[in-house]
This record gives structure tokens, sequence and C-alpha cells, in this order.
């Protein structure tokens, strides 16, 4: 073979090299957008804008602007679902700003049904969806700003003073209610699956807001012949020691499976406790003191003065909330309404006695406790969870 034949051969090999990796680049570049550089993603809007009444499209470039090029002084936290950016915007309205990481983009149309279903969601205890952005390679949910932050940063002390008894018990209501309204009105129904204190969100004054719908699922609606299952079959998902354990054995997801995770919330208000800690459960130490008798010396320290009647029937109804069976669990309503007993024993703040005056109360305690001075006994048959309001502990099997 002649020289002229071989180099021919060689640069021919070269050369088809390179186009072959060339186009091996070019199809990566277009399967892998984010890989272009932050500075170079698309910002043209959404050929389809999605029009639902009080939710407004945002482009990227105003989201870009408030959050400062979503610099990092802006991010407020991060989740399965990307990050979340507080952000202002030109009119100066505060938002949270949640952005969808590559792996949790979805096809436009999967995005705007998840937007129509947030929009059908209107009470005072869950957080507002208050607009979109759907460009090209980013998908963000916009919602109203919760200026302190999460249940758990708050227990955890991170942010402002310690909690009264009364405002612990004012947000477990709002919880409670925010979760009862997706139980029985919102539409359709749903069971929000992933009840923890960080999805738990507090405003400037306090009221609670349920919030992160990601994994939530429809509620059981009726066939054809009007028959309603009672549970749903379904993959399990939720968070370590807020997750119901009949729905974590059986897969089966039902209403009570939020009861259960918000009773774990109870728990976290009364004792300061986190659901599970070097290797201890919630439940089982909770159970441990009230059955020893010691139930006051897991109460939460920083609460200040508290009513220990009102202690021992929220303690009551947290525990009876976290029964393992889902049969020996209350409903929703059930939840709200002994809350709202509760809530009613509560005598007036300038009636706090001493320490030294509630040392000889008899409630069973090892030491001085700090209570309010004794009401008359209150009664509640007309409610339907009156079953609730006796103080007496549950019987639970330790874990």
């Amino acid at each position: 073979m002649s020289k002229g034949v071989l180099a021919a051969i060689v640069l021919g090999s070269i050369s088809s090299a390179g186009v072959i990796c060339l186009a091996i680049a070019f199809l990566f570049y277009l399967r892998h957008p984010r890989t272009r550089g932050q500075g170079s993603r698309t910002k043209s809007v959404s050929k389809v804008p999605l029009k639902v009444e009080g939710i407004k499209e945002f482009s990227f470039a105003d989201l870009e602007k408030a959050t400062s090029n979503f610099d990092i002084t802006a991010q407020i936290g991060q989740g399965g679902y990307g990050k979340v950016y507080k952000g202002v915007m030109e009119d100066s309205t505060v938002v949270a700003i949640k952005r969808a990481e590559q792996r949790s983009l979805q096809g436009q149309k999967e995005f705007f049904t998840e937007i129509e279903f947030l929009s059908r969601l209107h009470h005072r205890n869950l957080v507002a969806l208050v607009g979109y952005c759907d460009e090209q390679s980013e998908q963000m949910l916009v919602y109203e700003f919760m200026p302190n932050g999460s249940l758990h940063n708050v227990l955890s002390g991170r942010y402002r003073s310690p909690l009264s008894f009364a405002v612990r018990l004012s947000i477990a209501m709002g919880s409670a209610k925010g979760i009862l309204y997706l139980h029985t009105e919102a539409d359709p129904p749903i069971i929000h699956r992933d009840i923890k204190a960080n999805n738990i969100l507090l405003d400037s004054r306090l009221n609670a807001k349920v919030a992160d719908f990601g994994i939530s699922r429809l509620a059981p609606s009726p066939n054809t012949d009007g028959h309603v299952t009672a549970h749903i079959s379904t993959n399990v998902k939720g968070t370590p020691g807020y997750l119901d354990p009949e729905y974590f054995l059986t897969h089966k997801l039902t209403e009570k499976s939020d009861v259960y995770s918000l009773g774990i919330v109870f728990l976290e208000l009364l004792t300061g406790m986190q659901p599970i800690s070097h290797g201890r459960n919630i439940v089982r130490e909770v159970l441990q003191a009230c059955q020893s008798g010691s139930m006051f010396s897991i109460i939460d320290r920083s609460m200040g003065p508290y009513p220990s009647e009102c202690i021992k029937k929220f303690m009551a109804l947290a525990l009876k909330c976290c029964e393992d069976q889902t049969k020996g669990r209350p409903t929703m309503l059930e939840v709200v309404r002994e809350l709202e007993n509760i809530s009613s024993m509560l005598p007036e703040t300038d009636t706090i006695t001493s320490e030294s005056e509630a040392s000889g109360s008899g409630i069973g305690d090892s030491g001085p406790q700090p209570l309010y001075p004794r009401r008359s006994p209150y009664t509640s048959t007309d409610l339907v969870g009156s079953d609730l309001v006796s103080g007496v502990i549950p019987t639970i099997r330790p874990r």
C-alpha cells in the first residue's frame, strides 16, 4: 500500500472519530440542559400559560430578581422537591419560592395539573399558593411567606423565645383544623401523608399552617354503587418517626395515617423531644414516663407555667392518636373537638399559682410542678370526642 493511501485512511479514521465525538457531545448537551450553566437557562415564557383565578404566572426574570439571582443568602430551605428561597417582589410582597431540581421536573401537563389542584385548597390553616413559573428547564411554585419558619425550628429554639402552653395548644388546633379541611372539605378530599413539625409553618402571629403537599394522595372516593373503600393501597412514603406503623406494614393508607403523624407532633409540642433521637422513640419514652407516674418530668421545661389538667388531657389525646392500630385512633374531627374542649378549660393567665403552692396538688408526679388552680370538673358528653377527655392514658404496646 502506498504512503498516500495509508495517509488517507488514517485521516479518514480521525475525521470519523471526531464526528462521532461531536455527535455524542451534542446529544449529552440536549439531555442535560443544566450543564450549560446557570447564566444560559432559557427564560422564554411558557407557550401554553395556565389561567387559574387567583394564581399568577411569574417569569423567570421576576423570580430571579426577587431572589438576587437565587443567591445563597436568599435560600431558606431545601427538600426533596428542590431549594426554597425567600423572594421580595417589585411590589414589596414577600414570598417563598420552591425551585424544582432537574430530577423533580414534570411534564407541563402534570405540572399544570398540580397547580390546578393546589389552587383549589383554601383554608386559613393551609399555606396558600400565590403563583408559579414554568419556563423551559424551570418549574417553580410561589407561596405566601411564613416569617416564623417551621414548628421544628421554633421548638429547637433557633428563632424565637420558647412557646407557652397556650400557644402550643393553638398551634395544635390550627394544624388539626388544616388537616380536617383536607380530609373533609377539600375538593377532592386528600390525605397529606407527610405531616411533621417541618411541614407545619408559623406566620407572624404564630398561627399554624400546613405545608408541602408533594406526596399527598386523594382520599378514597365512592365507586359506582356509592361504596367508599376504607383505604388506599400505595407504596409507603413519609418521614421516619412520623410514619403510621399500620400503613408501613400493610401499605394501606387512610385518613388515620395523618392522625398518627399529627399525634407525634402533639408529643413534640408537649415534650420538646424529637420523634427519633439516639435510638429513642418519642412514643415509647412518653408511655414509659406516663406509666411510671412521672408524666410531668418529660414536659418541655421551656414551656413555663402550665395547667396540669389540660396537660393530662392533651397528653391522653396525643397518645390516643398514636395507637398502633388504626381503629383505636380518633378521627380528625374528634381531634379538633377535643382540642376545643381542652382550650375551653384554660383559666385566665393572671391566676397562675406559684410552684410552692402547687407542690401538694397530688397529680402523681415526683416533685413540684408549675400549675394553674384546679377548676371544677369539666365534662363534654355532647362532643363526638368526649371519650378522650378523661385524661386516662391509653394502653399502647411499646415499640
